[in-house]
């Protein structure tokens, strides 16, 4: 298993290493002690939580406020999807950027996107499975979101904008310059 730091060095691709032959594959998902290892702290997740999407469908951006934020190491068990991590934390040298990664159920590749980020992904491939794992529960009440089409963001869907399915909360979200629920930079959310 490889971690690899992006260019937002908190947000972190994870490489599974798989073993294949002619009956198939095996391939180790998550380990909690080598992700602590690279950290150098650790994530306790505590929920599974699965997604089966069309092309087109995007979901997004996404984000609990503390005390129920929550960090996501996100896959695709079937299919492909861009998948997309913004920072919101002000103070943060990054404050505003993103990390978009291709994920797929070929490359195996997962990402890592800590508390303090909004998460969402567009779907590339019909009947794409989108899994992550969270290390707090859904809280309806610490639930927000930002624009997926905020120019200031910058994000390429890849998707053209005409063939984009989202939610109504989704085609609602604020601007990030309009809102005041984010998070700050030399706060430690890991504190628990």
């Amino acid at each position: 298993m490889q971690f690899i730091r992006t260019e937002i060095p908190d947000v972190v691709i994870v490489e599974p290493k798989v073993h294949g032959d002619e009956r198939g594959y095996f391939v180790e998902t998550f380990r909690a002690d080598k992700l602590q290892e690279f950290l150098g702290y650790t994530i306790n997740f505590c929920q599974d939580n699965e997604s089966k999407s069309s092309r087109g469908v995007l979901r997004g951006l996404h984000y609990q406020l503390a005390p129920t934020a929550q960090t996501k190491l996100v896959r695709v068990i079937q299919g492909r999807v861009l998948d997309v991590a913004v920072d919101i934390r002000r103070g943060s040298p990054t404050f505003g950027k993103h990390v978009s990664v291709e994920l797929s159920s070929e490359n195996k590749r997962q990402l890592l996107v800590p508390r303090g980020f909004a998460h969402g992904f567009v779907v590339l491939e019909d009947d794409t499975v989108f899994a992550y794992k969270v290390d707090n529960y859904y809280s309806p009440e610490n639930d927000r979101g930002i624009a997926f089409n905020d120019a200031s963001l910058g994000i390429e869907w890849i998707v053209p904008k005409k063939e984009l399915l989202l939610s109504a909360k989704d085609k609602t979200q604020p601007k990030l310059s309009e809102t005041q629920d984010l998070f700050d930079h030399e706060v430690n959310y890991y504190n628990d």
